[in-house]
């Protein structure tokens, strides 16, 4: 599993369309052979970059440490190889696992099944050595096992992550069709901002891009407010080496000297939203407003906005048209300056915004297809800016 030199590949899972923005996360990071997958990043690294990854990365959802790969055609193969593996140096009898299984191709077909005869092998092993076994805990296992099996080609990886890297620690209570933390911090990511300027989200639902677009700002490391992860109650766990990394990531936490404004036209939404920039102790960098889009007047001096406008999925045709009208024509008239991100599924509302999109990034949220649109409002009309420009280059 891991070289002499100590360092060893890793599996960074995210959303699709967040791929490139993982890689450059991770190479920052101090990652090398970074490599980009469907959904995934690989890269290698040792012990301190693992535990960093799980506790820096924004755009992760769980950090994969391969264990073990070979041929299995069907059940009896694949029980005699899961059973070969040592497990004794990964676990202790008085721990409990979890198997969670991805089956495709002409072999497999019954993934919770699957996981049931890994788990079996496993525990098989240590009651014939020791005469007791490990219990599966399903909800919060000390080693959880991911299986991938592809045809014949069977794969076994350690989570190092635990649960899922979204789930930051900060969110309290949700709105309806909340934005998962992984995707919020992506797009923040993917629209260029480098904290330089305002920052604006007008529909801010549950307050989940504004918090993690003040996380960016303020250099807070994304498993900051997380209670523990799986590499944690792993049997080679280092705890000295893990408080270094979080010392080290604390002290690079720094301030911000613009505005971060978060708007809804929900007053359920705004008290939700509170509730998590509170816990999440940012209630001093976000701003909050109950106002619809139309009505708040953006910070001057120009920055970001993105927002996160429902969908065909949430509200009916009709209302939808009027919405994506309204957010076009709020954007011409009250955001000039700025640089305007919309994330949506529906094609055809978004064309409804009037504006010739500068930028479109297909992204995911959820199972849902969606792009991911800049606007450039410009302070004036198109001309006046290109006369204005070909005067600067004169």
């Amino acid at each position: 599993m891991d070289n002499a030199d100590n360092t060893f590949t890793l599996i960074a899972k995210t959303s699709a369309g967040l791929e490139q923005v993982l890689a450059d996360e991770l190479t920052s990071l101090g990652a090398t052979d970074v490599s980009l997958m469907t959904r995934a990043v690989s890269f290698t690294a040792d012990k301190r970059l693992m535990y960093k990854a799980n506790y820096c990365v924004r755009t992760a959802l769980r950090i994969l440490k391969p264990l073990a790969s070979f041929k299995a055609r069907d059940e009896d193969v694949l029980y005699d190889q899961v059973r070969q593996i040592d497990w004794s140096q990964l676990m202790d009898t008085d721990k409990t696992l979890a198997i969670d299984a991805v089956v495709s191709g002409k072999h497999f077909t019954h993934s919770q099944y699957i996981a049931l005869k890994t788990k079996d092998a496993i525990v098989d092993q240590f009651r014939d050595k020791t005469g007791s076994r490990p219990s599966v805990n399903l909800t919060n296992p000390d080693l959880r096992i991911n299986l991938h099996i592809y045809n014949d080609q069977c794969s076994l990886l350690l989570d190092s992550s635990g649960e899922s890297l979204h789930k930051r620690g900060y969110r309290v209570v949700v709105d309806k069709a909340p934005i998962n933390e992984v995707l919020a911090a992506g797009l923040v990511l993917l629209s260029g901002w480098k904290a330089d300027s305002h920052f604006v989200d007008c529909m801010c639902g549950s307050g989940t891009i504004p918090i993690e677009a003040a996380m960016i700002a303020m250099n807070i490391p994304g498993g900051y407010y997380r209670e523990w992860y799986g590499f944690q109650r792993w049997n080679d766990f280092d705890e000295e080496l893990w408080k270094e990394v979080v010392s080290e990531a604390s002290d690079q936490i720094r301030d911000f000297d613009f505005d971060i404004i978060a708007s809804d036209r929900s007053a359920k939404a705004i008290d939700i939203a509170r509730e998590n920039v509170r816990k999440a102790r940012l209630h001093k960098d976000i701003q909050l407003f109950r106002k619809p889009m139309e009505q708040l007047v953006p910070p001057e001096g120009g920055g970001i906005m993105i927002i996160n406008p429902p969908y065909g999925e949430r509200l009916e045709e009709e209302n939808l048209n009027a919405l994506y009208t309204i957010i076009g024509n709020t954007l011409k008239h009250n955001f000039k300056g700025y640089k305007a991100w919309v994330i949506s599924s529906d094609m055809t509302a978004l064309k409804l915004i009037g504006l010739k999109p500068s930028k479109k990034i297909p992204v995911f949220n959820g199972p849902l297809d969606c792009r991911f649109l800049s606007f450039d409002i410009f302070d004036g009309s198109m001309k006046e800016k290109k006369t204005r420009e070909a005067g600067e280059k004169g």
